[in-house]
């Protein structure tokens, strides 16, 4: 990881979750799906596309502070968001920024816009993105995947992306379903785009921009391995809303790695987490201080309940003996839980 003089032995930057969906915060404990997915288009019909629809503006602030006090917890002081709630979207990115601000975790906000609920509805999208991004916010313009988007909808997202000077966030090829995605997005793409996942690409795809490897969420979809190595792009290292603890994220990286070639080092996959600065560089100016040394790639990949002691967020202690120095931990965690009782409802109500 990029390092700086003044660390010491027991201290890293500010951890990076390059690929983040924070509204899945509440999502554990949910109402099971109305019959057992057995495939992945399935398990977003069935499950992450009901909880979208459920969202509204409360769930989508307390999902967000819940996931920020998470990631705080675990070292991660920059979160790189990618977000959807087709019935709440207008605010929906000034709310999440407002919630990690609150905790004190640095974000960056996207809208997926998407075509799945109509035309009026991508278009919502566009302006969240818009909106958010021209009042200031820290951003890019988001995409859910080209095979819910019409050619006339991405051709907009990338346009909007220029006209802002940012990227575009969006699922590339995760799935089978997504599988001819480069075809559509290629001569759209530029070097500051985030290509998310990747699993289904061919070696020599021609996209332009940083992929991010999301190696649990990819097991736990059954969606295949992307062997992330093969790509000449940079490559960071994502969780896809399972969390923000990236030293674990790394572990789980790595082995997956190993088994598909016992050559590989940790090292390999430390270097995603440098290209996760590279994404957002801001977080170099925190200090996260950790209950082992020394801080090295081939020494964390063996030693679990690695945890920080210290978190200094732009030169302010943000988490310090267990707990954050903002917020009352407590009181996120009970009033998430009363909002997930919430949530959990309208997802029934569906």
């Amino acid at each position: 990881m990029t390092t700086h003089p003044a660390l010491g032995p027991s201290q890293t930057a500010g951890l990076v979750c390059a690929h983040h969906h924070l509204y899945s915060g509440l999502a554990r404990g949910m109402p099971a799906p109305p019959r057992t997915p057995t495939e992945f288009l399935e398990i977003l019909e069935l499950v992450w596309w009901r909880l979208d629809r459920a969202l509204d503006a409360d769930t989508i602030y307390w999902s967000a502070k819940l996931g920020a006090l998470e990631a705080l917890e675990r070292g991660c002081t920059a979160i790189i968001d990618h977000h959807e709630s087709p019935n709440a979207i207008e605010g929906s990115l000034s709310l999440i920024e407002q919630a990690c601000a609150e905790v004190g975790v640095r974000v960056s906000c996207a809208y997926g816009v998407t075509d799945r609920h109509g035309p009026e509805g991508a278009q919502r999208g566009l302006a969240e993105n818009d909106r958010f991004l021209r009042e200031g916010g820290h951003g890019m313009v988001g995409v859910h995947a080209a095979f819910t988007c019409t050619d006339d909808t991405l051709a907009a997202a990338a346009e909007l992306a220029a006209r802002h000077g940012v990227g575009v966030h969006i699922h590339v090829a995760e799935g089978p379903t997504d599988a001819g995605a480069a075809d559509r997005i290629r001569h759209l793409t530029t070097p500051d785009w985030m290509i998310i996942h990747g699993v289904h690409l061919d070696d020599q795809h021609g996209l332009q921009g940083t992929i991010i490897h999301n190696p649990r969420s990819n097991m736990n979809n059954a969606v295949g391995y992307a062997r992330p190595t093969r790509f000449t792009n940079p490559v960071g290292l994502g969780s896809d809303g399972i969390g923000a603890d990236m030293l674990d994220e790394f572990r789980v990286a790595y082995v997956r790695l190993r088994e598909h070639d016992v050559t590989e080092t940790p090292d390999t996959v430390w270097a995603m987490l440098n290209t996760n600065h590279d994404l957002f560089p801001e977080a170099l100016d925190d200090r996260v201080t950790w209950s082992y040394q020394p801080i090295d790639p081939w020494r964390l990949a063996f030693t679990t309940g690695v945890n920080p002691t210290k978190v200094e967020v732009d030169g302010e202690t943000m988490w310090e003996n267990g707990q954050p120095t903002r917020v009352d931990a407590n009181e996120i965690r009970a009033k998430a839980a009363e909002a997930a009782t919430r949530l959990f409802a309208n997802i029934e109500a569906l």
